[in-house]
């Protein structure tokens, strides 16, 4: 049996799974996303999801996602580029991807905890004469703890490209009499460019479908699609709903992908 027979054959169980665990559950929401509650095809959902109510969630979602990649940019950056300046890389690195180890439920209930009404937080803030603050279920407090979940798939793509960036550069630049400033913002960042669009991406994606967060730290004053999708499936049994949502995002999502990949590509050339 030939080389490239035997790669084939490495590739069934790859295969397999692809098929269980991708293109299963795809196939299956899309069938969901045709049945009403009694079971019937419709085209219904589909014009239910255009409303004004699911045209907010719609609005909220990309709202709360742009924010998060915002901020998570705003401080990535700046985060990549020290960690490529300081001696010990890879132990801040370590540092960095260390909490990502830790179950995601885990990490909420510890900030429930920190901006309780007797956490931490707010007995700091009592020392210094503030006073207690309503730190939770607010739009702060969401915002706050998804950019900490997400800083790190923000911060690693951003540092590769960094990293990947050839030092000369820099210094024919500064030797023609650039400034810092002029010289991030004419060599380094534009060479940069395609890990910032991968972190944007790694970000922005999964903050569109954010549910749990916005229940355990915002108490659903923050409504996003996938806080309507879990309720769908969850409380009000309205599966078809519920999967005609997702179908919306997933699509949003795949949009998303081409137009950022697509990016990529011309910026590279």
């Amino acid at each position: 049996m030939t080389e490239r027979a035997w790669r084939n054959w490495y590739l069934i169980p790859y295969g397999i799974w692809l098929v269980l665990f991708v293109v299963a559950p795809i196939v299956f929401l899309v069938y969901e996303s045709f049945l009403d509650l009694d079971g019937h095809w419709t085209l219904s959902n589909y014009k239910s999801v255009w409303t004004p109510i699911y045209l907010k969630m719609m609005a909220y979602s990309f709202w709360y996602a742009f924010l998060i990649t915002l901020v998570s940019l705003l401080i990535g950056y700046p985060t990549a580029y020290w960690l490529t300046k300081t001696r010990h890389k890879q132990l801040w690195l370590l540092l960095l991807i260390l909490p990502m180890w830790v179950n995601l439920l885990l990490k909420v209930y510890a900030f429930l905890g920190l901006f309780g009404t007797y956490g931490l937080t707010n007995a700091l803030l009592k020392a210094l004469g503030v006073g207690p603050r309503q730190l939770l279920f607010t739009d702060f407090s969401f915002v706050f703890v998804s950019v900490y979940i997400f800083i790190p798939f923000m911060v690693l793509p951003i540092f590769n490209a960094l990293e990947e960036l050839p030092p000369s550069l820099v210094d024919a630049a500064r030797d023609l009499g650039a400034s810092a400033w002029t010289t991030f913002r004419r060599v380094v960042f534009p060479l940069t460019l395609g890990g910032v669009k991968a972190g944007c991406q790694a970000v922005f994606i999964p903050a569109l479908s954010l549910f749990m967060i916005t229940r355990l730290i915002a108490g659903n004053r923050v409504i996003t699609l996938g806080t309507a999708i879990e309720q769908h499936f969850l409380v009000t049994q309205n599966w078809g709903m519920g999967a005609t949502i997702a179908v919306v995002l997933m699509i949003a999502m795949a949009v998303i992908v081409v137009l950022t990949g697509s990016g990529r590509k011309e910026g590279s050339r």
